[in-house]
């Protein structure tokens, strides 16, 4: 059995809502010097509740549960105390779960059947700041990052790159002159580009295509 480094005890939670994986997880924390259980929760309600007030070190999660649910109740946790550490133990492995998790804050994503030594340094490590996947989990997500998604393509590609360097700032609130002094053009220069920008897109006025462009995401990175 794994045992933890000698120092301050890991205070612990426990967030599920099976009697059966509470008493199994109390009576592995009890028998590890080094972990205190301070509290269970059977509820993601509960879970928030006894985090705010215990401020444990650990929390264990699962992530189905009555009332709120393992993510907000991660998320609302963290929000509260981005000190403490969450590490999910659930039964579900997909995509989604995953990545829901880790957005929340999860720094620890274990699926249930894991190995008790796996858990205690799980726990250990989160404690301590680290980050801990299950072999599975962690093969998802190196799987993921060896082959990210295709770059979503830029907006309004019938522009060119200038055109859209010009209703970028254009969209950030710049009047002509600022714009041909951000960009190094004359003045003229910029009203062409509005102009067969307007035509392009099929507008009528520079107030149109303000719109849409912030709509696009554009006009938020000139200042």
């Amino acid at each position: 059995m794994t045992t933890l480094p000698t120092g301050s005890a890991v205070r612990v939670v426990i967030a599920d809502d099976h009697p059966v994986v509470r008493d199994g997880l109390r009576v592995l924390i009890n028998s590890i010097a080094g972990l205190t259980l301070v509290g269970e929760a059977d509820t993601g309600t509960e879970a928030v509740r006894l985090a705010v007030t215990l401020k444990p070190d650990v929390v264990i999660m699962d992530l189905e549960m009555p009332q709120l649910d393992g993510i907000a109740a991660t998320r609302q946790i963290l929000r509260a105390l981005p000190g403490t550490a969450v590490l999910v133990l659930t039964m579900f492995e997909d995509d989604d779960k995953v990545h829901s998790a880790l957005r929340a804050g999860a720094r620890g994503y274990l699926l249930k059947g894991a190995l008790q030594d796996d858990i205690i340094r799980a726990i250990s490590a989160v404690a301590a700041g680290g980050a801990v996947f299950g072999a599975e989990v962690a093969a998802r997500v190196i799987n993921q990052l060896a082959d990210p998604p295709p770059t979503a393509p830029p907006p309004f590609p019938r522009l060119t790159a200038r055109e859209r360097e010009v209703l970028d700032h254009l969209a950030a609130g710049l009047p002509t002159r600022s714009i041909a002094a951000r960009l190094t053009l004359s003045e003229k220069t910029v009203a062409n580009h509005l102009s067969t920008i307007l035509t392009k897109l099929g507008l009528a006025t520079r107030a149109e295509a303000i719109v849409i462009a912030r709509d696009a995401g554009l006009g938020r990175g000139a200042d």
